[in-house]
């Protein structure tokens, strides 16, 4: 048995047990890794995989348990490799962040401008992704941190950090009459119809919550996972805008115009999730310390010890 067949068994599950995704991934063929888990299994004795004719549908039992102890494995072996690039190579490797849209776009370029000029030397990656792919990410070892408002909780593999608040407004285009509105209020928005975040992103649960709660039945007739798709909908015309505070740029989004709705709605938090017991490097405690004034390297190091 070899780190590459654990590897192998990981991808698999990965790949919903597709051969082909599974041998792409991995820059094999399909008989190679055919080839690979039948040596692994006549290795263990055991089937680690239910099949359906020639094809792969789950896991067997002694797979699931087999599939665990991989997949830990793997991690294991990261984070060693880490270990030793602290000691030898403090200010050079890689840092991989999973998140939404919204805060690769509005949230992260600060922090990341201020981080690759302090650590020119590590790599940046910026995965995107909906809060429950950011989140898998990051437990199977494909990113160190995940970023979203959405999601990251109900995952028990993941330490969680608050990061910082948030709340929304509505945006329209110029001209438009909720412009002209005194005081904004659930009623007066759900008069229009409104474009907004996906339910899965950005809060969006907080937005039907407030209307719920006000037996208020909004008019929602688009959604998108991307503020700026929102914006460009909004601006030809499709409907006023729910949106996040800080995805609205008054130098850029010139044909429009934005109205504060924070005292509508509560206010999200947005958190930072890391797989628990993870290595955490020097320049990864000074991106997370960065990112959030909030934050401190006691608090870090107490939630991935939990």
């Amino acid at each position: 048995m070899n780190l590459k067949q654990l590897q192998l068994v990981c991808e698999m599950v990965k790949n919903d047990y597709n051969v082909s995704r599974t041998a792409e991934a991995l820059f094999s063929t399909q008989p190679g890794i055919s080839t690979q888990l039948k040596s692994l299994e006549d290795e263990l004795n055991v089937k680690l995989f239910k099949r359906k004719g020639k094809r792969i549908t789950g896991l067997s039992e002694a797979g699931e348990k087999v599939f665990v102890l991989a997949e830990e494995t793997l991690h294991n072996v990261k984070t060693i490799k880490q270990i030793g690039l602290e000691h030898s190579s403090k200010d050079s490797g890689q840092l991989s962040i999973a998140t939404t849209h919204t805060q690769a776009r509005y949230a992260l370029p600060k922090v990341i401008k201020k981080f690759s000029e302090n650590y020119p030397n590590v790599t940046l990656q910026i995965h995107q992704g909906s809060p429950t792919q950011i989140s898998e990410m990051v437990i199977h070892g494909e990113a160190d941190f995940a970023i979203a408002t959405e999601g990251l909780a109900k995952y028990d593999k993941l330490a969680i950090l608050p990061v910082y608040k948030w709340n929304r407004c509505v945006i329209a285009p110029i001209g438009h009459p909720i412009l002209e509105t005194q005081k904004l209020t659930l009623d007066e928005i759900a008069k229009y119809p409104i474009v907004t975040y996906d339910y899965a992103f950005a809060g969006r649960s907080v937005i039907d919550k407030a209307f719920a709660e006000h037996q208020i039945s909004p008019n929602i007739v688009l959604t998108a996972i991307d503020s700026d798709v929102i914006k460009t909908y909004v601006g030809i015309g499709l409907g006023i805008g729910l949106l996040a505070n800080m995805a609205y740029d008054k130098d850029q989004d010139t044909s429009l115009k934005r109205i504060d709705a924070s005292h509508l709605f509560d206010d999200n938090t947005t958190c930072v999730g890391f797989r628990k017991g993870q290595f955490i490097r020097e320049y990864m405690y000074d991106f997370l310390l960065w990112f959030s004034s909030d934050l401190t390297r006691d608090a870090v190091i107490e939630a991935n010890q939990k």
